[in-house]
């Protein structure tokens, strides 16, 4: 048992190349088929024609019999058998039951002392037919023996090798270089198509292997027409491509990540020791009353800073986890215009700056408390950063949408602070901003109400010479009249209430 098993561990691996698995299944089936073939030409097909020359043999003894049986004059009789023999390649021999009576190959008298003791003859005496097989000195030979107990005679008729069988045994041999041949070149074929198979799955293997040490950058490159194959590698490339675009983006969610959590601790963290600063100096039981007062109220500022700071920071939560769903509806911007441009204007009024937010009226399909928050945002921020001059709220229609932009003639951004200024807690002026009372999270806000609603914020500015923002809104003639179910415009998840 434990040798068949170690036979079968030796021609069955556990684990293998595909290369010796592609020779070894070519070897046994190719092998077996040749097998096969061998047997049916050694076995099959040399009994039919050995039994077809045979019974042919067998058909000319009866034959033979019969004329001798109306045969009595000794002479017709040999010339019978002579003449028989001179028109035919047999060897004929009559005998009677106790002694030979003649026998002749190609009309030439042999003579075969051992012709009543041979056993196709004493087959034939016995059972009426015998049949053997001998090699003589050329070669094979097959005799047949008829017993007619009619005329008495034992007629023998022996032929050399027929043709056929000739014939079937050159074939045999050709059979057997020709099998030997081809199982030779199906194995070189198996090798071949094996080492084409194998060397793109290597290839893709040793890339594969350098993509999971760290190599991101590493394309899969195949040599192969087989189009199996460039498909795997497209669609190894593809998914490389996807996984190492997410852990791009996980190491800049991590940095990000990082980043804001640094933000946050420094923001809370100078409010919370002022508020504990003055706190502790408002214990003091000597502590003038106006003194007091001020304490108060820079302490209540500081609280008030630290209440914007966390309301920001869950209003950008509620945006990136859509917990607070945006609920587009139909308004009139310009109303909406209106309503902040009273608000703000008696701090523009404070500075010296002309507000101007006069425009034609437009209806827009948009979550309104949103873009409220985006307007107030940017014209807010746009008074608080300009001296002198003016900031417009503005709007034109654009195509099918209408384009809100907020101008100013402030101080302006620099050019290498444009691509930033929508991050998190960034501030071109931290002191200033601080003083003011900002967050650093308004325009990180206002970036991300448009995204939900599938819209861009886009900045210009000059340093020293203002600043616009801009954004777009679908107009509400553009919107589909199916307003009762989600706009694929804001996701899926969109609630719409009219």
């Amino acid at each position: 048992m434990s040798r068949f098993k170690d036979l079968q561990s030796l021609l069955l691996p556990r684990r293998a190349s595909t290369q010796t698995w592609m020779m070894l299944t070519f070897a046994l089936f190719v092998g077996a088929a040749v097998a096969l073939v061998g047997l049916y030409a050694f076995l099959v097909l040399r009994g039919q024609v050995q039994d077809a020359a045979r019974e042919t043999l067998r058909v000319q003894a009866r034959y033979l019999a019969a004329q001798l049986e109306t045969v009595e004059d000794s002479e017709v009789l040999f010339e019978t058998i002579q003449r028989t023999s001179t028109a035919t390649p047999y060897r004929i021999g009559v005998a009677r039951a106790d002694s030979l009576v003649w026998e002749m190959a190609d009309g030439r008298i042999l003579t075969d002392r051992t012709f009543l003791d041979q056993p196709e003859v004493q087959q034939a005496l016995r059972n009426g037919f015998g049949y053997d097989e001998r090699t003589g000195n050329l070669g094979p030979v097959l005799y047949v023996a008829h017993y007619s107990p009619v005329s008495g005679y034992v007629v023998r008729i022996g032929q050399p090798a027929p043709p056929l069988l000739t014939v079937v045994q050159r074939m045999q041999a050709t059979l057997i270089i020709g099998m030997t041949l081809a199982l030779v070149l199906a194995l070189i074929g198996a090798w071949i198509a094996a080492l084409q198979v194998t060397r793109p799955l290597k290839a893709i293997s040793q890339s594969a292997r350098r993509i999971n040490e760290g190599d991101l950058d590493r394309e899969i490159v195949v040599r192969t027409r087989a189009a199996e194959v460039q498909d795997l590698a497209g669609s190894l490339n593809s998914m490389a491509e996807r996984f190492r675009q997410d852990i791009y983006e996980l190491q800049r969610v991590a940095r990000i990540q990082n980043e804001f959590i640094g933000n946050v601790s420094h923001e809370v963290k100078n409010p919370i020791f002022a508020v504990g600063g003055y706190l502790e100096a408002l214990d003091a039981a000597d502590l003038p009353d106006a003194q007091r007062q001020k304490y108060v109220a820079k302490g209540l500022l500081n609280l008030q800073r630290l209440n914007n700071l966390f309301g920001d920071l869950i209003e950008i939560a509620k945006l990136e986890y859509r917990e607070d769903s945006i609920r587009p509806e139909v308004f009139e911007l310009q109303d909406l215009i209106d309503e902040i441009g009273e608000m703000l204007e008696p701090k523009a009024e404070d500075k010296g700056l002309d507000l101007a937010y006069d425009n034609r009226p437009v209806e827009v399909w948009a979550d309104r408390s949103r873009i409220r928050q985006v307007l107030t945002n940017l014209i807010d921020n746009a008074i608080s950063y300009s001296e002198t001059g003016s900031v417009k709220c503005r709007m034109r229609r654009h195509r099918d949408k209408v384009r809100v932009e907020v101008v100013d003639t402030g101080r302006g951004i620099a050019e290498d602070h444009l691509d930033r200024i929508f991050e998190r807690f960034y501030r071109i002026d931290a002191a200033r901003s601080r003083a003011q009372g900002g967050t650093g999270l308004g325009l990180a806000i206002v970036k991300q109400i448009l995204q939900a609603h599938g819209e861009a914020i886009h900045v210009e500015s000059t340093a020293g010479r203002g600043t616009r923002f801009w954004f777009e809104l679908p107009l509400a003639e553009s919107v589909p009249e199916q307003r009762g179910v989600a706009n694929e415009t804001f996701g899926e998840d969109v609630e719409v209430v009219l």
